[in-house]
């Protein structure tokens, strides 16, 4: 949008905030499918005995993806989309082919604060605006204001490179070197081996010439407006702030390490965020922080000591927010051959680990896997073996015989979802003679998972049977087990790593070829239902249930007296949920229920084999 376009929005907002008082939008209307458990279920978003809660006490698991890497670009100002429709398209997609109910929604503070101390309210109205598409699509959101090599204006226009984040007044202040990697193969490889990106992160945090506190002001303007621009109920489904992308400290002090530079100025800005979003109206909702970016790399020689091992408890105000890429899949020379079953166990195993160390629940805003270049071979099978990890932290080959060890379902965003994806006009630091169409049009990147085609319509670049996933969104008690084999394919082959065992026959037998799920919960005496994303691949008609609620296939619509029904997802975006409804008596009662569409007309016979063998496998792995 261009300048005068977003002056105008300005205008609108402003006539908006004064015909409606508190900023609520001309006819504002609900969420789109709602059920009558929804608006108390999205009235509150809190962490509790480390797992997010919502506001009828289920265990809430947020799955999606990062919105989006076009924040990074100038083509749009910063902005995740052109417009508001895009924004719309975006969102409807999102929800109906990626399975998400989540996202992570990039900001840029160069953008936000142009000048030192102005900010830029036309660029937070056009955030706003876009933010609520997602909102009202019933997708939940975490802004992030993001930064990758701490700013595109240290690069100089002919450079192999260029980041994103702080303002050019910042750079403009801090007199840096001209930028220069050596010899670096990958864009990350700045973060260390660039004295201008190095120089210019230590000053961050070490707050020179004010530069920190103008970004924390410029977040808690940022935080107030939100807040005052969109309605109750659309800001009850924003959910925190992730107040730094990738924090590392550039160079450390004399003597500093990486455990005491986290603990002795990574945390002392998360507190100080903190008191931002308090002072913003955001005290009800976490701050999601993410240690040293470098604490769980899987390359020895680029790991360092860290992961927040100082901060003491962080629940409720704060989450466990970290990223897992595969930087031996992604170098090429590290891991030869493809991901297999258990890849990322011990790697996912460490989030839950370090989560449960500082009782607060766990996020991974980051994972992906490039969708092209000479790795991309490796995608199919890396991310499907990080969606298993976070899933559950056994390999597939064990789960059925340890599901008590499966641990808590792990929220995540996957990077990216960008509906421009080779559609895109960057100059790459304003260099009119490098103008950016291919991939993500950042520095080699090609990550998201969508693209528009030639009509418009946004279609998917992975397996939908990788994306599109059954999961537990929320819970009503608290999760013991879950696992989810997707059947999703590495070209011709399908990728089966979690196969019913053999001592299961009758369930073998039900599920076939199908995909299925299972499901292990502790309920806690509420009415309102457990529900499951219902993936497209599971038509309703197609769809079986073996529950110690019942068995059904062909659930049928949702109402308050069927155990086992179908809704549509709020949002009206056309996605399913699967709702299982215990009986109020149940108490602590443990739950078992499985989900498949491999069965197409199965007997009332197999269906009751299925449910006590199931039964029979529960209660023996899991005490009542």
């Amino acid at each position: 949008m261009g300048r005068v376009g977003a002056r105008i929005t300005v205008l609108l907002v402003f006539m908006t905030t004064v015909l409606c008082p508190g900023g609520t939008p001309a006819g504002a209307s609900p969420v789109p499918g709602a059920l009558w458990f929804d608006d108390q279920a999205a009235a509150s978003f809190t962490v509790q005995d480390g797992r997010f809660v919502d506001g009828l006490g289920r265990e809430v698991v947020l799955r999606g993806y990062n919105v989006s890497g076009e924040t990074k670009l100038e083509e749009n100002g910063g902005l995740p989309f052109a417009s508001v429709a895009d924004a719309e398209k975006s969102a409807t997609a999102l929800r109906a082919l990626g399975g998400g109910n989540a996202v992570r929604f990039l900001l840029s503070w160069a953008q936000a604060e142009p000048a030192r101390g102005q900010v830029d309210h036309a660029y937070l109205a056009d955030a706003t605006a876009q933010m609520r598409a997602f909102l009202r699509a019933g997708i939940r959101v975490y802004p992030d204001f993001h930064q990758d090599l701490f700013s595109r204006h240290l690069f100089h226009k002919d450079s192999w490179y260029t980041g994103d984040g702080a303002p050019k007044w910042v750079v403009d202040e801090g007199g840096y070197p001209r930028e220069f990697c050596g010899i670096c193969l990958f864009w990350g490889q700045n973060i260390t081996q660039n004295q201008a990106v190095t120089r210019a992160a230590h000053d961050f945090w070490h707050n020179k010439g004010g530069i920190q506190d103008a970004f924390l002001a410029t977040a808690q303007t940022t935080m107030a407006y939100i807040a005052e621009h969109l309605t109750a109920a659309e800001f009850a489904h924003v959910v925190g702030f992730d107040p730094y992308n990738e924090p590392h400290a550039g160079t450390y002090d004399p003597g500093q390490t990486s455990r005491t530079w986290e603990r002795d100025v990574l945390w002392p800005f998360y507190e100080k965020f903190r008191a931002r979003m308090d002072a913003a109206g955001w005290r009800d909702k976490p701050a999601f922080v993410e240690p040293n970016l470098f604490w769980n790399a899987n390359l020895d020689f680029q790991r360092q000591e860290g992961g927040l091992l100082d901060a003491g408890r962080l629940g409720p105000r704060y989450v466990f927010n970290t990223h897992f890429y595969d930087q031996k899949a992604i170098s090429g020379v590290f891991m030869w051959g493809k991901a297999k079953d258990g890849q990322y166990a011990g790697d996912f195993g460490a989030v839950r680990d370090r989560a449960a160390g500082t009782e607060t629940a766990a996020v991974v805003s980051e994972f992906g896997h490039p969708l092209s270049g000479t790795v991309s071979d490796k995608a199919p099978t890396v991310v499907k073996a990080m969606y298993q990890a976070l899933d559950s932290r056994l390999p597939g080959s064990t789960w059925w015989s340890r599901p008590h060890d499966s641990g808590p379902v792990l929220s995540a965003t996957q990077w990216q979802w960008d509906i421009y994806n080779g559609r895109h006009h960057e100059l790459m630091n304003a260099n009119p003679d490098k103008v950016l169409t291919t991939g993500d049009a950042w520095n080699d990147e090609d990550l998201s998972a969508i693209r528009i085609n030639d009509t418009g319509t946004p279609v998917l670049r992975q397996d939908a049977r990788l994306l599109d996933r059954l999961y537990p969104s929320a819970t009503a008690g608290r999760v013991v087990a879950f696992t989810y084999e997707d059947r999703s394919r590495d070209g011709n082959t399908t990728l089966t790593w979690n196969p019913v065992p053999a001592s299961l026959p009758r369930i073998r037998e039900l599920v076939g070829t199908g995909q299925y799920g299972v499901l292990l919960w502790r309920s806690n005496g509420t009415t309102a239902p457990t529900e499951l994303h219902l993936p497209a691949s599971f038509e309703p008609s197609r769809t079986t249930v073996v529950s110690d609620l019942g068995t059904r296939h062909t659930p049928p619509p949702y109402d308050s007296t069927t155990p086992i029904a179908v809704a549509p997802e709020p949002g009206g975006t056309g996605s399913r949920r699967l709702l299982l409804t215990a009986p109020e008596s149940a108490g602590t009662h443990l739950h078992f229920a499985l989900v498949t569409n491999g069965a197409t007309a199965p007997s009332a016979e197999l269906l009751e084999a299925a449910r006590t063998e199931l039964a029979t496998w529960a209660t023996g792995h899991c005490r009542r």
